[in-house]
């Protein structure tokens, strides 16, 4: 067994699709410690620079001084504290939804979602893009499972039209991890609505971006929680913090208290944590100059990258895939750029399709100018694509 493990870990740095770990030193940010060196990170999906403020810090470290450092139980038990129960109204509140229910993480979210609504006799309608999370749900659901074209709304539609009875589950991405593409959610709502389906959004990249105070893709989408009643957002992107929510109607959230087994059997996040996403989420809805920055570095990248002659992806999110095609190339580009001094991964199959592997180029309100122009310069001087 051992031999062939390690055949298949061979065979996986022989097709440039090996991937290592690296160790940093301090606290997040643009410039990091890597491995003992100190790089320029365009990688992290700190989006609004929040994961070093020093206001988390002090909230963090109240809240531990009030909770402790752990819950000690699952929140059916004895671990839900009042600070939990506080960041879930104000979450409910700033999503425009009734109420909304905690998880430790947004993967342990979305399992839980689709599993608890989707059973025998039902259908999940997910897109092909979506994140592994969605499609796990999906797998692990006892629904028959579909999937339609990216962003294809009319195939979603002709797929809803030949379904069986029983609920009908149509799952997206709100904005797409790996090309930060922005799903369209008018549309896809519109076809749930003609086609008595329910909608969940994963607004895990667009929650704190886009929208009215940072309320997301759906908020950016004119859509209210009649529209798009499950919505799942994740706390450790652009609010700096840890874990992740589902937002909705009070019976959707009284359904996954009971029956979304990654909240039932899992112990809560400590206390302290929640006491931090709080302060994290007053900072998103105040200072819209996070945002702004945010819409004048992907501005001016995407002028001068194209000026370059990089395939950029239709993407006007922090997220900003260089193509490369083949892993080979995309791991080369990233190892040169490291040589220059800058942190971009490259992301290949399985997580996007053969042929598509890339630099996943993301940005955050933190980045300077100056930060900017050291990328674009180590871009000018990456060989051509093969």
């Amino acid at each position: 067994m051992l031999q062939g493990l390690q055949d298949d870990l061979d065979r996986r740095r022989a097709e440039h699709l090996y991937r290592a770990r690296r160790v940093v030193d301090g606290p997040q940010g643009p410039l990091l410690m890597v491995d003992g060196r100190e790089l320029l990170g365009f990688c992290s999906n700190d989006y609004l620079g929040l994961a070093a403020d020093p206001r988390l810090a002090e909230a963090l470290c109240d809240g531990a001084r009030r909770y402790g450092t752990g819950s000690g139980a699952a929140h059916l038990v004895s671990g839900h504290s009042a600070a939990h129960h506080a960041l879930e109204e104000e979450l409910a509140a700033f999503t425009g939804r009734e109420r909304a229910l905690l998880f430790s993480t947004g993967y342990m979210a979305n399992l839980g979602i689709i599993a608890a609504l989707a059973g025998r006799g039902d259908q999940v309608f997910e897109d092909r893009l979506n994140h592994a999370s969605l499609i796990d749900g999906g797998l692990l659901s006892q629904g028959r499972f579909r999937r339609f074209a990216h962003a294809d709304v009319k195939a979603l539609a002709d797929q809803l039209a030949q379904a069986e009875q029983g609920r009908r589950l149509v799952v997206s991405d709100g904005v797409f991890s790996m090309d930060g593409d922005i799903a369209p959610l008018r549309d896809l709502g519109q076809a749930c609505a003609d086609h008595a389906a329910w909608l969940l959004v994963d607004d895990a990249h667009g929650l704190g971006v886009l929208g009215e105070g940072g309320r997301g893709s759906v908020n950016a989408a004119g859509l209210t929680e009649d529209q798009v009643p499950i919505l799942m957002g994740t706390l450790g992107k652009a609010f700096g913090t840890a874990g992740a929510f589902v937002a909705g109607p009070a019976a959707l959230i009284e359904t996954l208290i009971q029956q979304a087994r990654p909240y039932i059997y899992t112990t809560a996040a400590p206390p302290a944590l929640a006491e931090a996403t709080r302060a994290a989420l007053r900072i998103v809805e105040d200072e819209q100059w996070r945002r702004d920055r945010l819409v004048e570095l992907v501005t001016r990248f995407r002028r001068e990258a194209a000026g370059l002659g990089l395939q950029l992806m239709d993407s006007v999110t922090p997220i900003q895939p260089i193509v490369a095609g083949t892993a080979e190339q995309a791991v080369a580009w990233s190892r040169a750029l490291e040589a220059a001094g800058i942190l971009v991964t490259a992301i290949r199959p399985p997580t996007v399709p053969a042929g598509t592997a890339r630099l996943r180029v993301t940005f955050s309100a933190s980045h300077t100018d100056a930060q900017l122009d050291r990328l674009l310069a180590a871009l000018a001087g990456l060989p051509a694509a093969t």
